[in-house]
């Protein structure tokens, strides 16, 4: 089914929605690898995805109709392989905008980038890039976001939806348009080599920025704030004995959920 009716320049004028899928992000790379024309800003929805990831092959749950489970072809070519880190900056902030103005300054960005409200996670973003020399051909975005959903499998950690933080059924088509012109926003500004600003926005809504927490490393638990991030994507922490630098998968953060 194709649906042209969202208000941005390119991100979801190409919406294709489908009923049951494996994964978003595979399709979009089976019809890249199939040589299938497709326009930057196309966007793949599936009402049902029965093998959706996150990252580290993480399972990604979502119960079917109830949730946003879509991948956005992107063809950031202007962006260098060692600056990769920022289409995830520029991904997460145009995230985090759209569900600030329907949720309010909770919804935060939790390094990486999953999306918490609160202690709860209530989403989060898989990037896959193509690369083609130095250069990015293709990224492709998945994203997953709980929005009707109120019961979870109990091995998903700590979830929450939108529905369950409004109490009520929030559109999902609505939520889909401004999700895109949200991402457009900031993608476009990513484009334009706004980076600092970017950074800057990013960190801003940085879940336990600046902030002493408790986290969890391969030595053990030791206590440390976030100070920021490095151009690769490696978190900075801060602590008594110094900083350090971690890369995704070093660090646990140590919350009331574990």
């Amino acid at each position: 089914m194709q649906n042209n009716t969202f208000s941005g320049l390119f991100v979801g004028q190409n919406l294709v929605t489908i009923t049951e899928l494996d994964s978003t992000n595979n399709f979009l790379k089976e019809s890249l690898a199939n040589s299938t024309p497709l326009p930057e800003g196309t966007v793949i929805m599936a009402e049902a995805q029965y093998a959706g990831r996150g990252q580290q092959n993480n399972k990604w749950n979502s119960e079917p109709g109830k949730n946003l489970t879509i991948s956005i072809l992107l063809k950031p070519s202007f962006i260098a392989l060692s600056e990769q880190f920022n289409i995830n900056v520029a991904i997460s902030v145009g995230i985090i905008k759209c569900l600030q103005n329907v949720l309010g300054p909770s919804a935060k960005i939790k390094w990486p980038n999953d999306i918490y409200f609160g202690e709860n996670k209530l989403g989060g973003v898989l990037i896959e890039n193509m690369v083609q020399g130095e250069r990015i051909k293709n990224a492709i975005i998945g994203i997953g976001l709980n929005v009707n959903q109120e019961v979870f499998p109990d091995w998903v950690p700590n979830p929450v939806s939108v529905k369950q933080i409004l109490q009520r059924d929030y559109e999902l088509k609505a939520l889909l348009s401004d999700l895109c012109a949200n991402i457009e926003a900031a993608y476009l500004m990513l484009r334009a080599g706004n980076f600092e600003q970017l950074k800057a926005l990013y960190i801003n809504q940085l879940y336990w920025y600046n902030e002493a927490h408790q986290f969890k490393d391969k030595d053990g638990v030791f206590e440390g704030t976030i100070t920021g991030f490095e151009k690769n994507g490696q978190l900075i922490v801060s602590t008594a004995t110094g900083i350090r630098l971690y890369n995704f998968k070093e660090i646990e953060f140590l919350n009331k959920h574990k």
